[in-house]
């Protein structure tokens, strides 16, 4: 039986979704890695293989129904927001962590001189539990496999092969990111606080994208770029893209 290659517009699709996932994937790796490395390593290893198991289901879920979902206004933006929200709990953790390490610091620093060090007394943070980091790495799975397949789906278009390709590879790339960026988040903690910079840009990203597309699916294109500034104008190749992709 005859095997048929592959096109060229198929082989180019498949080049882009290839470079959204190694983005994408490695977006998500840092997040799953920040959620988890708060637990034991025993912990730490069941937490980020729970996730890649939910973002396996997530992800496949929603490629089932991808054109579905990009007929919904607004999801784009709730996932942004959404992850935005993450942030805001993976924040709180690193800044009580930080606390408390300088809490230590400074009463290792007055047993070995005698010194006392005056300040602010700092309560220890009770540890991370398996649920607190399986809700975070749930809520981030959610908004970042929507924003994976959305654009994996742009990229690959009518060609299926490639959208599961796409899919197996963002899940291969984040499970193996995500197991060593945890160990290395546990060693150095300061590493928490720009890979939360990494997960928040994501986020702002996403509400960024999915505004512009929100009045882009209601048709108010022109009243949006009367108001804003002429350097955030919504072009008419945006309003393209747009319609491709949604087949409005």
């Amino acid at each position: 039986m005859d095997l048929a290659l592959p096109s060229a517009e198929a082989l180019v699709a498949l080049g882009q979704v290839i470079l959204i996932d190694l983005a994408l994937a490695g977006d998500n790796a840092v997040a799953v890695g920040l959620a988890a490395a708060g637990l034991p390593a025993e912990q730490r290893r069941k937490a980020i293989l729970y996730g890649l198991i939910a973002a396996v289901v997530l992800r496949l879920a929603l490629a089932v129904v991808t054109v579905q979902l990009l007929q919904l206004i607004g999801l784009l933006l709730a996932g942004g927001i959404l992850l935005l929200w993450v942030c805001w709990k993976m924040w709180r953790e690193l800044r009580e962590g930080h606390e408390a390490e300088a809490a230590e610091a400074a009463e290792a620093l007055e047993d070995a001189t005698g010194i006392e060090f005056e300040g602010e007394p700092t309560t220890t943070p009770a540890p991370k539990t398996m649920r607190q980091a399986m809700t975070q790495i749930l809520l981030a799975d959610v908004a970042m496999s929507l924003d994976n397949v959305l654009a994996v789906a742009g990229a690959a278009r009518e060609h299926v092969w490639v959208l599961v390709v796409g899919l197996l590879l963002s899940i291969a790339l984040m499970g193996i990111a995500a197991t060593w960026i945890a160990s290395l988040l546990q060693r150095h903690r300061w590493l928490g606080f720009l890979g939360l910079a990494i997960v928040l840009y994501v986020a702002l990203h996403m509400i960024w994208q999915g505004h512009r597309s929100v009045v882009i699916d209601l048709n108010q294109t022109q009243a949006y770029n009367s108001i804003a500034p002429a350097a955030l104008d919504i072009t008419p190749e945006e309003e393209i893209g747009r319609e491709a992709l949604t087949g409005r």
